[in-house]
C-alpha cells in the first residue's frame, strides 16, 4: 500500500508555512491520541501518520527533499513510525511539547497528562550525518543496495548507553522525583493555572549519574563504526538526498539516535551522458556508411543495443531508443536514448583520396541541397532536450 501524500495528512497546502503545518499536526494528532481513542487500531495508525508527516515537513532540509522527489527522497529510507522503526513513546518524546501542556491537562481532564504522553525524554538526541554515495548509470537505472562503513558515535557497549558505571549509579531525580517534569500552580484572575515544564536538574531525563561509565565517560555513547545497508530506488539523480531514519549519531545518555542523510553523486559514464531521464548518445559514422546505410551498436545503460542507419543519413540526425533511459523515482514514467549522428570528416587525405573526392565533388549528388522536410538545427535541440 502506497503512502499519502504527507501535504494530505496533515490537510494543508504546499505553500503553509511552519506555524501552519505546527498547528495542522497538533490538531489531527488530538483528533486521533491514543488516549482519546483507546483501543482504537485505526486511529493509532492514523497518529502514527501523522507524526511521519510532521517529521518531515517540519525540517526545512527534508521538507525541499520531500517536494522535489517525494517519498522516495526522504520516507522511502526514512524512519518509518509505522513500519516499526519509531514507537508511541519515541513520537512523544521528539514531537510531545508541539500540543502544549496546559492543553493536555484540560483535555484530559486533570493535572496529569493521559497515558504515554507523560512519559519523561531519554538522554539528548543524536547529530545527524552527512555522507556521499557515488553511483555508475547502471546502479542508478536499476536501484542497488549499498553497505557503507559510517564512523560515527554508537552507544557504549559498557554501560548499554546510560553513562553510569553501574545500576546502582543511576538514581531517581530528586527535583522532579523521576518525572523528568517540574509543576507549578498558580493563582490567576480566571483561578488556578498549572504550567509543565522540564527539569532543571535532569533535564528531562528523570533520573541522575552518581558515578560516570569509564569507558564513555558518563555521554553513553563513544566513537565508532558500523556498517550501514541502504536500499537505492531506482532513478535518483546527482544531487538528490535520501534520508535514512535512526542512523546517524548514537544520542547521550540513551537519547534517540539522529538520522543518516545520504547525498548522491553521478560517475560520469565514459560515452553516455544524462539529460533528465534522457541519455545522450554521439554516434561517429563514415561517410560511407552514412550515404549507403548500414547497422550499428550503440551502447545504452543496460548493455548494447542495435540500430538501422538508413542511406543518405545526414549528420545531425537524430535517432530515438524509446524506454532505454532512466526510470522517475516518483512514477512509472521512463526516458528515452537519444542518439545523434556525427559523419566523421577525414583529416588526412592520400593524394588518390583527394584526386576521388575533388572528382566526386563535381557531381550534382554532392551539392548541398537539404529537404524543406528536414528540420532545423533548433528544432533538433528542442527535441535532445524534449
Amino acid at each position: 500500500m502506497s503512502k499519502r501524500d504527507y501535504y494530505e495528512v496533515l490537510g494543508v497546502s504546499k505553500t503553509a508555512n511552519a506555524d501552519e503545518i505546527k498547528k495542522a499536526y497538533r490538531k489531527v494528532a488530538m483528533q486521533f491520541h491514543p488516549d482519546r481513542n483507546p483501543g482504537d487500531k485505526a486511529a493509532e495508525e492514523k497518529f502514527k501518520e501523522a507524526a511521519e508527516a510532521y517529521e518531515v515537513l517540519s525540517d526545512t532540509d527534508k521538507k525541499a527533499q520531500y517536494d522535489r522527489y517525494g517519498h522516495a527522497g526522504v520516507s522511502g529510507q526514512g524512519r518509518g513510525f509505522g513500519g516499526g522503526g519509531m514507537n508511541m513513546e519515541d513520537i512523544f518524546s521528539q514531537f510531545g511539547d508541539i500540543f502544549g501542556d496546559d492543553l493536555f491537562g484540560s483535555f484530559f481532564g486533570g493535572g496529569q497528562r493521559g497515558g504515554r504522553a507523560g512519559q519523561r525524554s531519554r538522554g539528548v538526541r543524536g547529530n545527524n550525518l552527512r555522507v556521499k554515495l557515488k553511483l555508475n548509470f547502471e546502479e542508478i537505472a536499476k536501484g542497488v543496495n549499498k553497505n557503507i562503513k559510517v564512523k560515527k558515535h554508537v552507544p557504549c557497549s559498557t554501560c548499554d548507553g546510560s553513562g553510569a558505571k553501574d545500576k546502582g549509579s543511576m538514581q531517581s531525580c530528586g527535583t522532579c522525583g523521576g518525572s523528568g517534569q517540574v509543576r507549578r500552580v498558580q493563582n490567576t484572575f480566571l483561578g488556578q493555572m498549572q504550567t509543565v515544564t522540564t527539569c532543571p536538574n535532569c533535564h528531562g531525563e528523570g533520573s541522575t549519574i552518581t558515578a560516570k561509565c569509564g569507558s564513555c565517560k558518563g555521554e553513553g555513547r563513544v566513537f565508532g563504526e558500523e556498517t550501514v545497508s541502504i536500499d537505492i530506488p531506482a532513478g535518483v539523480q546527482e544531487g538528490m538526498q535520501l534520508n535514512v531514519g535512526g542512523k546517524g549519531n548514537a544520542g547521550e545518555r540513551g537519547g534517540a539516535p539522529g538520522d543518516l542523510i545520504i547525498l548522491i553523486e553521478e560517475e560520469p559514464h565514459k560515452e553516455l551522458h544524462r539529460e533528465g531521464l534522457n541519455v545522450a548518445y554521439e554516434l561517429h559514422l563514415s561517410f560511407p556508411d552514412a550515404a549507403f546505410g548500414t547497422q550499428v551498436e550503440v551502447p545504452t545503460i543496460d548493455g548494447k543495443a542495435k540500430i538501422k542507419i538508413p542511406a543518405g543519413t545526414q549528420s545531425g540526425k537524430i535517432f530515438r531508443l524509446k524506454g532505454k533511459g532512466f526510470p522517475s523515482v516518483n512514477s512509472y514514467e521512463k526516458g528515452d536514448q537519444l542518439v545523434q549522428v556525427a559523419v566523421w570528416t577525414p583529416q588526412e587525405l592520400s593524394p588518390e583520396e583527394k584526386a576521388q573526392l575533388e572528382k566526386l565533388n563535381q557531381s550534382p549528388n554532392f551539392k548541398p541541397n537539404p529537404d524543406k522536410n528536414d528540420k532545423s538545427f533548433f528544432d533538433k535541440v528542442k527535441e535532445i532536450f524534449s
